[in-house]
């Protein structure tokens, strides 16, 4: 595993990380922890861009959006998006982190529109960077918009965090108590193997890009901190 801190990343976050227990909404408290770790991070110099999907709110083809129109689910969905960034944008200027949200569709009122030279910019300037609404198109997950961005702010890796596992195992850990987890994997291997790490698409962007992904376990204290730090937790997707 690296072990080097990285100067520039992209956080992935699920909207599922936003309601903590709840599964459900937003839970003030588990949005307060998160924001912790990232403005430590921030406050540790390192550049700080972060995606936010919507699951906690609006789900898509698999759950709210049954039988409804992909294109319109699909929109709703990167509504939700937008509106936990701007919890998260909240929390973290409640840790006093200058914090801009970006959204790929124009929403002038509540966020500036993403723009790739400003984004960088503001990252620069020590300010985090959420991006909200995904890509601005349908059929593309939140995955694939971490991929697409971190390629244009040219991120060092993209931190994957998902809840309640340690990382990315040959099956599922909650079914199969043998289940075995890889500290390392290529890019090929998670398609090949259909890990379910991100989706297809997006993992070929990384590749194509040669952008690391970190898969690494949110709810334990601290993470988000050491996968920024490069300390070689969870599973590294790389080369």
């Amino acid at each position: 595993m690296e072990t080097k801190q990285y100067k520039r990343i992209i956080l992935k976050l699920s909207g599922e990380a936003l309601a903590g227990t709840k599964g459900y909404g937003i839970d003030t408290e588990t949005v307060e922890r998160i924001a912790k770790q990232i403005a430590f991070v921030n406050q540790a110099g390192i550049q700080v861009a972060i995606v936010v999907g919507g699951g906690n709110i609006w789900r898509g083809l698999s759950g709210s959006s049954r039988g409804m129109d992909r294109v319109s689910a699909d929109y709703m969905g990167m509504l939700a998006t937008v509106m936990n960034a701007l919890a998260l944008q909240d929390a973290l200027e409640n840790f006093n982190v200058a914090t801009r949200v970006q959204t790929a569709i124009n929403m002038q009122q509540v966020a500036e529109p993403y723009i790739r030279r400003r984004a960088i910019r503001h990252m620069e300037k020590g300010r985090v960077v959420i991006f909200g609404a995904g890509t601005g198109n349908p059929y593309f997950s939140t995955d694939t918009t971490a991929a697409l961005r971190a390629a244009e702010i040219e991120a060092d890796a993209i931190l994957m965090a998902k809840n309640g596992v340690d990382g990315v195992y040959d099956s599922d850990p909650k079914v199969n108590k043998d289940a075995k987890m890889f500290t390392t994997l290529s890019y090929l291997d998670v398609i090949n193997k259909d890990l379910k790490v991100m989706d297809a698409t997006a993992t070929t962007l990384c590749m194509n890009n040669h952008i690391p992904i970190v898969v690494f376990n949110l709810d334990q204290a601290e993470n988000i901190v050491l996968a920024a730090q490069g300390k070689g937790i969870g599973t590294l997707v790389s080369e």
